[in-house]
């Protein structure tokens, strides 16, 4: 368990310093704008989906806390190159996982790399009131999947 927890601190941190895909790419067709209002942390979610419904890139903007921004990193590493219905599967997954429902969670059709960074990321469970921060731009990506204009959520 302490492994566990300890690998959650140490790619946190490096997400959270260091966040890949973090800015506004040219040509996104989809976006939506996330807040979380218990904290403040606000994230725009841009993607570029092809029309066959696969997403080219995948992108954010925003800022809060090290585990949202850290989150988001991660989520969109994870999208590049996924369909509209993966990245559906992914939101279910990851807050199915979050929420502390693994038994809903369906981690058998994702590869390895996919899983373990889901199981990492959910070990935001251990701590109840950060839920919504790991989880803000899921919650976003998964509204702007469903929207071709610009959209405000909050979590």
């Amino acid at each position: 368990m302490n492994d566990l927890r300890d690998l959650y601190q140490e790619v946190i941190l490096d997400h959270g310093k260091s966040p890949r895909n973090f800015g506004h790419p040219d040509g996104a067709n989809r976006t939506a704008h996330g807040h979380n209002a218990m904290c403040g942390d606000t994230i725009d979610v841009f993607l570029t989906v092809d029309a066959d419904g696969k997403i080219e890139d995948a992108a954010f903007e925003g800022q809060g806390c090290a585990i949202s921004v850290a989150s988001a990193s991660m989520m969109t590493e994870m999208l590049k190159g996924r369909t509209q219905a993966d990245a559906h599967h992914l939101f279910e997954t990851m807050h199915a996982l979050c929420t502390g429902h693994e038994d809903e969670a369906d981690l058998a059709d994702l590869d390895e790399d996919t899983a373990d960074r889901m199981q990492i990321l959910a070990g935001v469970r251990q701590y109840p009131m950060r839920v919504k921060c790991a989880t803000l731009a899921w919650h976003t990506m998964d509204k702007a999947m469903n929207e071709k204009a610009k959209e405000d959520i909050s979590v």
